[in-house]
């Protein structure tokens, strides 16, 4: 029963196992550590009492470097994504510009329209109140004339009466 004082990674390879899996080993199994003068924990070991053989798996360098050679590619897939997205959106910016440009133009037509309707109407209003006055008999246009006249001489009669006096 020859006991060894081994670190974790002369016991990982030893074991044929990473220094950490050696750690968990270690650990699982409550096998008595202590510390070394160079900081490092030492295992007291039996190698001869462990059954321990390791699980093969593929390295995981290899692993990575697949998830790396993948991240790459779909990089690659996205850029040229983007680029398609930018000449979709530069076309789509040329509708837009053309289509505020139609836009303004349309808009300062309607102001026009609008401005020369309302004078229009005004112009209207203004040709039916005469043609009116004039399908009235005379009688009644002098009427009229008086009537409108009337509130003007009175008031200006008011104003020339009250000025004297003040």
């Amino acid at each position: 029963m020859p006991v060894e004082m081994l670190s974790y990674a002369e016991l990982g390879e030893r074991l044929k196992v990473s220094p950490e899996a050696a750690r968990a080993l270690v650990k699982r199994h409550r096998w008595p550590r202590t510390r070394a003068n160079d900081g490092k924990a030492l295992v007291q070991v039996d190698l001869t009492e462990i059954n321990h053989s390791p699980i093969s798996r593929p390295p995981q360098a290899q692993t990575g470097q697949q998830l790396v050679t993948a991240l790459k590619q779909q990089i690659e897939t996205l850029q040229a994504e983007l680029t398609e997205m930018k000449v979709i959106a530069s076309g789509y910016r040329g509708d837009f510009e053309r289509e505020c440009e139609r836009t303004n133009k349309l808009l300062a037509e309607l102001l026009k329209a609008t401005t020369e309707t309302m004078g229009a109407r005004e112009k209207a209003a203004l040709l039916e109140g005469k043609l009116s006055m004039m399908t009235q008999p005379w009688r009644r246009r002098l009427v009229d004339a008086f009537t409108l006249a009337l509130p003007q001489v009175t008031s200006s009669a008011r104003e020339s009466t009250a000025s004297p006096a003040n």
